[in-house]
C-alpha cells in the first residue's frame, strides 16, 4: 500500500497549533541516520535500511516537504573560526512594549544562536557565540542594553561543554 503522506495528529494536551507526525519504522530509521550523518548517499541508506533507493528518496522528499526535516546544513566548529566564547544571557523587563523591539534587535544579530521566551523571573534566555569577552561586552551594550526598557541581564559564560547536540530522539 503506497503512502500518500505522513499522517499528522494533534499532540494530546499540546498547544492548538502543535502538530505531531505519525512516523513509521522506516521514517524513524531515516531520521536517526540523517541526524548522525546527512552525507549518507541513497545507496548507503538503502543498504542500511533494506528499502529501495527510490523509496528512500521519496521518503526524504516527503519528510522535508511535510516539515519534519527542517533542513540540511554544515555544522561548524566555532573555535575553528574564532568564536571561542559561548554565553547564556537572561534578559528581563517589566513593560511588554519592550518585547517587539528586543526581538527585532536579537533576530538581526549573527551572534545570537538561540532566543527563548522563558518562565520565571526573566523574559528571555539567549545563547550567544562571540570571539572573546570584549565582543560579549560589545554585544551586551550595543544589542541587548541598547533596547530601551531592558531593565536587567544576567550573563553566564560557558567554561566547557560536557554535551551539546542537535540530535532529537525519534524512537517509537
Amino acid at each position: 500500500m503506497a503512502r500518500t503522506g505522513i499522517k499528522p495528529y494533534r499532540a494530546a494536551g499540546g498547544p492548538a497549533g502543535n502538530v505531531v507526525y505519525e512516523l513509521d519504522e522506516l521514517d524513524r530509521k531515516l531520521l536517526n541516520l540523517l541526524q548522525k550523518n546527512d552525507k549518507l548517499v541513497l545507496a548507503e541508506l538503502s543498504q542500511i535500511t533494506g528499502a529501495a533507493a527510490s523509496t528512500i528518496n521519496d521518503r526524504i522528499k516527503r519528510l522535508v516537504s511535510e516539515g519534519v526535516i527542517a533542513g540540511f546544513q554544515a555544522r561548524l566548529a566555532p573555535e575553528a573560526i574564532g568564536l571561542d566564547l559561548l554565553a547564556f544571557i537572561f534578559v528581563g523587563w517589566s513593560n511588554p512594549k519592550v518585547e517587539p523591539v528586543f526581538l527585532k534587535k536579537i533576530r538581526a544579530s549573527s551572534a545570537v544562536l538561540e532566543c527563548h521566551h522563558v518562565t520565571g523571573a526573566w523574559n528571555y534566555l539567549i545563547k550567544v557565540r562571540v570571539g572573546a569577552t570584549r565582543d560579549l561586552e560589545m554585544f551586551l551594550s550595543d544589542t541587548v542594553k541598547a533596547v530601551s526598557g531592558v531593565e536587567r541581564t544576567e550573563t553566564m559564560i560557558v567554561l566547557s561543554s560536557a554535551k551539546e547536540t542537535w540530535v532529537l530522539d525519534v524512537a517509537p
